[in-house]
């Protein structure tokens, strides 16, 4: 693997950045299983709070659901954007930090996105070269494959990423380790849009959490994970300002581009350097509307 690509990815963004945590990141457990097993310990996906202690928390494997706390925010997506902000937040419920035995009460409520940030954020302090992903995960819901993030680090031994997912606890009936995720168990972004575009896959499988599907909910994973790949993991309502709200006038040249850049994330290694170009050249890809940036802030850059 390329030196400069391995030193890419132990750099970090302002959503991965460790701050006065690094010392801690690097004190969790190094293993990667224990490490992810840790790190769901912390948290409450959003669905699993709203569905209470039915479905997979039948057996309370999240813990019960009824102790949670009914005034706090039912989904800290909004506040918690960043590792730094999910960790500190993390000790002022129980300043003990990261522990196994967190109570329901003491945990924070994010989803798919903020597990993978936080991973890679601690990885990275680890010195290990590691990345966040979007895509659909075929892997939730039988007929569907559900918008999800994911991470990838790189072993050294095995000279190869390794693909994982902390975001849940999974079993033997997964079928697969999810902290080794075989590469046709994923559909990556990049795959997705191309599939879909080139009409050789039904769009209607592909859903995004919003309701969206198809194209529609493929150009948002595009994005996601072109972003994350120069680590900038961006937050569900961010999204290049000539598309946000927008797909609908889009037009077959900017579909096109899309291809194109699909095409390059195809393979984000072979095309490293390809990326990059993209990314230091191509404004548009780069100014976002987000839930408080909007046309009338960026109708002039």
């Amino acid at each position: 693997m390329d030196k400069n690509i391995l030193r890419h990815y132990l750099e970090t963004g302002v959503y991965t950045y460790a701050g006065n945590y690094e010392t801690y990141f690097k004190s969790l457990p190094d293993d990667i299983y224990e490490l992810g097993k840790l790190i769901c310990s912390q948290i409450i996906h959003r669905t699993t709070l709203r569905e209470g202690n039915n479905n997979l928390n039948e057996s309370l494997l999240y813990g019960d659901m009824t102790r949670f706390p009914w005034y706090r925010m039912r989904c800290e997506d909004d506040i918690l954007l960043t590792a730094v902000s999910m960790t500190a937040e993390l000790f002022r419920l129980d300043n003990r930090g990261f522990t196994l035995e967190r109570q329901v009460e003491h945990k924070i409520v994010v989803t798919c996105r903020y597990v993978s940030v936080l991973m890679t954020a601690i990885l990275k302090a680890k010195g290990i070269p590691c990345r966040s992903r979007s895509g659909f995960a075929p892997y939730f819901k039988d007929g569907l494959s559900l918008d999800h993030w994911i991470n990838q680090y790189w072993n050294e031994r095995q000279s190869r990423w390794v693909t994982f997912d902390a975001d849940f606890f999974g079993d033997s009936r997964l079928g697969f380790d999810q902290f080794d995720i075989p590469p046709n168990r994923f559909d990556w972004a990049a795959d997705t849009w191309l599939q879909i575009r080139g009409e050789k896959v039904d769009g209607n499988k592909y859903v995004y959490a919003g309701g969206e599907a198809s194209l529609k909910a493929a150009v948002r994973a595009v994005f996601y994970d072109f972003h994350a790949l120069m680590n900038n993991e961006i937050s569900y309502e961010f999204q290049p300002a000539y598309i946000a709200d927008k797909f609908d006038s889009l037009t077959e040249q900017d579909f096109k581009e899309i291809d194109a850049l699909a095409g390059l994330m195809l393979d984000p290694d072979e095309n490293y350097n390809a990326l990059c170009e993209t990314w230091n050249t191509n404004r548009k890809y780069r100014i976002l509307n987000s839930p408080l940036v909007g046309d009338w802030d960026n109708n002039r850059i």
